[in-house]
């Protein structure tokens, strides 16, 4: 029986090229190539079946409202929309983690400038300010002091409504690196350190990828935070604290481009295993 995977992209990076080529092993697999900007969606009814919907958006807002709509007709999508919500909103993924005693960074939410400044008054310099949607790196503030503090406040104000929540978070200072765990379904599969100069050690913003053994703790609190946001493929940052690890991020189309060679774990392979399984486990 042939399986019809709908496969959703924004542009063919890497990490596409790496999962398609995975998914053209399997003689009993069409692809089904969906473009998020080229393509468009009556809500009624789908251009034409598929099995599953393997989500993988650079957009964060395309993927989720995509998501919708193919869930809305009973295909299965991985990662869930419901999983893509709670990781791709920072405060949602934070309260989850808070909710669940899941170590994590202490947030302080914010809605005006005012009460943002007595926010991060109250959380101590340094702290870290961020946009609640996005990844990257992009966007994220160090804050040193109460002037710094008053200056980004009113820059954020002026980029609009999304901006004008302040998500303010305790600065954690980290050995000069922190990790980056790959979880799919329930285990742990393998982690790379990230280390830099900078405090953002996003290899996309320049921070080195070297393995990091997956250890029972790490193995047990990935668990325990992927399974708080729905589980599936999931990729989690890390730091380490005098009082242990703490989860900082945890991302649902996780890039991985820079850890197959580091860890020596075929990631694109076992993630399309866990696709496959996933929908031929519900037909």
């Amino acid at each position: 029986m042939t399986t019809r995977v709908g496969f959703l992209y924004t542009r063919l990076r890497a990490e596409e090229k790496y999962l398609l080529d995975e998914l053209e092993k399997h003689d009993d697999v069409d692809i089904v190539r969906i473009n998020d900007g080229d393509s468009f969606f009556d809500i009624n009814q789908l251009a034409e079946p598929i099995d599953v919907l393997f989500e993988r958006s650079i957009s964060y807002s395309r993927g989720l409202y995509i998501s919708r709509i193919f869930e809305a007709h009973g295909i299965p999508v991985v990662n869930s929309s419901l999983v893509a919500e709670r990781c791709g909103d920072k405060y949602v993924t934070s309260q989850l983690l808070a909710k669940n005693g899941i170590p994590t960074p202490r947030v302080i939410m914010a809605f005006d400038e005012e009460s943002a400044l007595s926010a991060i008054e109250a959380m101590g310099y340094p702290c870290v300010l961020k946009p609640v949607v996005g990844s990257w790196g992009r966007l994220l503030a160090k804050v040193e002091n109460k002037s710094m503090a008053e200056s980004l406040i009113e820059h954020k104000s002026s980029l609009g409504v999304n901006h004008q929540v302040f998500y303010i978070q305790e600065y954690i200072n980290k050995p000069g690196r922190d990790i980056r765990a790959f979880v799919i379904g329930d285990e742990c599969i393998c982690a790379i350190y990230r280390s830099s100069e900078n405090w953002i050690t996003n290899t996309a913003r320049g921070g080195i990828a070297t393995n990091c053994p997956v250890t029972d703790e790490i193995a047990e609190i990935c668990h325990r935070a992927a399974q708080a946001v729905g589980g599936g493929l999931l990729a989690l940052d890390l730091f380490e604290t005098e009082n242990g690890y703490t989860i900082n991020e945890i991302n649902h189309t996780m890039e991985f481009r820079n850890s197959i060679t580091t860890t020596g774990v075929n990631i694109p392979q076992k993630m399309i295993e866990y696709v496959l399984q996933n929908v031929r486990q519900k037909t």
